[in-house]
């Protein structure tokens, strides 16, 4: 009898386990609040779930740094400090020197540069140069560039606060990938799949085959434009994406707590 529990004990750890990450050992930790700044309390909604990471669309306009989807979304108040660097400085400052209470759980913040690549990460770097103790890799803090990144052959000219958002067809030579922290890829590059049912079978290896190749490598994995519903996050958890896509903060941080898998 004890064999025969063992083993099945044994099934069910295999079966949990076989594309990677434990589907129960999914947190919060693990979610990634897309388009965070569309959201009326940008950053807090995330962070008061205890999200890993947050994303920030930025422009460039007359030297300021501002958070918008488009150009025409801009507001003057919407400033990435007013939204996003100044409270985040101001949680650090509360829990001594740490964004969350808890010294080992960090956060990401995937910032897209939506105006030229140079002059716009010229532009964060001169806002982030004072704070970069609380930047990783020192601080819990940890900055991902996307959208208009640089070639890669410059990435070494960059400080080494300045993560790059990486894509999985891209060959990285080794001193190039030391400066990327997350390797990312749209949803629709792999499936058209809208989150009822199963994921087909060929679309799921393909999948998997990324996310193993991109882990083999030692970095992360997130998947945009994914459905965005608890079928398919359990989909996504199953084939061990490292960062759970949402626009449902709320939602996911419930079920991410309290669910069953």
């Amino acid at each position: 009898m004890k064999l025969f529990t063992s083993l099945v004990v044994f099934i069910c750890l295999s079966v949990q386990t076989i594309y990677g990450q434990s589907i129960n050992a999914y947190t919060t930790a693990q979610a990634h609040s897309h388009n965070d700044y569309e959201r009326k309390r940008a950053l807090m909604d995330a962070y008061e779930q205890q999200f890993g990471s947050v994303e920030a669309d930025i422009f460039l306009v007359n030297d300021s740094l501002f958070v918008a989807h488009n150009l025409k979304d801009i507001k003057p108040e919407r400033t990435f400090h007013a939204l996003y660097l100044g409270p985040i400085l101001e949680l650090v400052q509360k829990n001594d020197g740490n964004i969350y209470a808890q010294k080992d759980a960090p956060l990401q913040l995937l910032i897209d540069l939506k105006t030229s690549g140079e002059e716009t990460l010229a532009a964060l770097i001169r806002e982030l140069e004072p704070h970069r103790k609380v930047l990783a890799p020192t601080g819990t803090i940890k900055i991902v560039v996307s959208g208009n990144v640089p070639d890669p052959a410059l990435f070494e000219k960059y400080p080494a606060y300045i993560y790059f958002d990486g894509r999985p067809e891209v060959s990285y030579t080794p001193a190039q990938l030391a400066h990327i922290g997350l390797i990312s890829q749209a949803f629709q590059k792999y499936s058209g799949w809208n989150g009822e049912g199963p994921l087909p079978e060929k679309e799921r290896k393909n999948i998997q085959k990324m996310i193993t190749q991109t882990h083999n490598l030692g970095k992360k994995v997130r998947i945009w434009a994914t459905p965005d519903n608890i079928n398919s996050w359990k989909t996504m958890m199953a084939l061990g994406v490292d960062y759970l896509n949402t626009d449902k903060v709320r939602e996911m941080g419930d079920y991410l707590r309290t669910a069953p898998r």
